[in-house]
């Protein structure tokens, strides 16, 4: 079994730790060999029955690693040292695409023909249709739907529950809402929410 190290100790982390497990018990897969913390987060030695290593990750040699939400992007493993984690729940087409340390959550759904980038996080529930294009860093939180044809640009957040029209676009860097019904384009940078969702205000800078 390949060396897996996952990337933070926070409570995604800890979920994370249970997804491995789910993953061993289907098909025997990675050695857990813990969680790796990020500077200055407070955690305990034992996450979840998983330790919490010191170091930093050029210190694991033989280990892959997956991202869990919020790892500093200064801080990332290049992609061929990153594997993506799948729960086993999870509806994956045989023709979608996933970059380098995506993390998918229990009973989400990614459709045909849809393509993820590198660190896209998706909770659970959320639903990706056919011919997504999903960019770099991207986060879906629980229950997310995406219809058909939507992109999403790099670094954007979709809010729980949430739902996004067909052939819309997010804009890189943006947040949608919680419970935003989006029906139109959103410019980059932008929050929007409600139903139809409208923009609240520019998202700050970093």
């Amino acid at each position: 079994m390949q060396d897996l190290v996952l990337l933070g100790a926070g409570v995604h982390a800890a979920e994370m730790v249970e997804i491995v497990a789910r993953v061993n018990a289907v098909q025997p897969t990675w050695n857990l060999r813990g969680l790796l913390a990020a500077p200055n987060e407070a955690v305990e030695e034992v996450v979840n029955g998983a330790a919490v290593l010191g170091g930093k990750w050029e210190d694991y040699p033989d280990a892959a690693f997956v991202p869990s939400f919020g790892w500093p992007r200064e801080l990332l493993p290049p992609p061929e040292r990153m594997v993506s984690l799948i729960d086993p729940s999870a509806f994956l087409s045989r023709t979608a695409t996933l970059g380098a340390g995506c993390v998918v959550y229990p009973h989400c759904f990614i459709g045909l023909n849809a393509r993820l980038g590198d660190i896209v996080f998706c909770l659970s529930g959320a639903v990706i249709n056919h011919d997504d294009v999903i960019e770099d860093g991207v986060t879906l939180a629980s229950g997310a739907m995406l219809a058909g044809n939507v992109r999403v640009d790099a670094g954007v957040y979709l809010g729980q529950g949430c739902m996004i029209r067909q052939h819309v676009r997010i804009g890189a860097g943006s947040v949608v809402g919680m419970g935003a019904v989006v029906v139109h384009d959103v410019d980059p940078d932008s929050i929007v929410a409600g139903n139809p969702a409208r923009k609240i205000e520019a998202r700050p800078s970093g």
